[in-house]
């Protein structure tokens, strides 16, 4: 066998290798993704069955479900107008006054409210898109994502969740955070 034919097997056996990999972290990612989905939708339908409104509860199985460690869950007073923190997880206690109430259109929980639409940072530490307020960054998150929660076309509140490591959640996440966030509304309407 010539040294060529011995370098083209090697390459190719590498170029194989490469592509098992692939396929595996592929396999991998499916695995997680469908149970995210499963976990998240067992909890919104748990949410939608509950006879009364366990806020705390309700966002530490969503922290779980998406193996964060921070989070946020804001409800929408109609009458000022701000949005009221009735859960958290993972919060500073100095920080907590200044995430009690949030106006809608500051940081990324009042932003998603005023967009309607998740808003998400793969590294709040070194995010300089305007979305971060400075003091998020005292809770040493980095992949971070909120959804508003809204039902009829009608915000109920926000619902924020953080990991400690940079991470943009996926379109499939965002999915299932947001029928989270709807669920969560139709307790905030109730």
């Amino acid at each position: 066998m010539s040294f060529y034919s011995f370098e083209f097997i090697k390459l190719t056996l590498k170029v194989i290798q490469d592509l098992f990999i692939i396929v595996i972290e592929t396999f991998l990612l499916i695995i997680k993704i469908i149970q995210i989905m499963t976990t998240t939708s067992n909890l919104s339908q748990r949410i939608l069955q509950a006879n009364n409104a366990e806020w705390q509860l309700w966002l530490e199985e969503c922290l779980s479900a998406f193996d964060c460690v921070t989070g946020t869950l804001h409800v929408l007073n109609k009458e000022t107008g701000l949005l009221e923190l009735k859960a958290q997880v993972g919060i500073p206690d100095f920080l907590l006054p200044k995430m009690s109430t949030i106006p809608v259109g500051k940081g990324m929980a009042g932003i998603a409210a005023e967009r309607m639409e998740a808003v998400q940072v793969c590294n709040l530490q070194t995010d300089d898109s305007g979305v971060v307020r400075p003091g998020a960054k005292d809770t040493k998150v980095e992949g971070a994502i909120t959804a508003p929660m809204i039902l009829e076309e009608e915000l109920f509140g926000t619902l924020g969740i953080a990991k400690k490591e940079p991470y943009e959640f996926n379109e499939e996440e965002t999915i299932a955070l947001m029928d989270i966030a709807a669920a969560l509304a139709q307790k905030a309407k109730a």
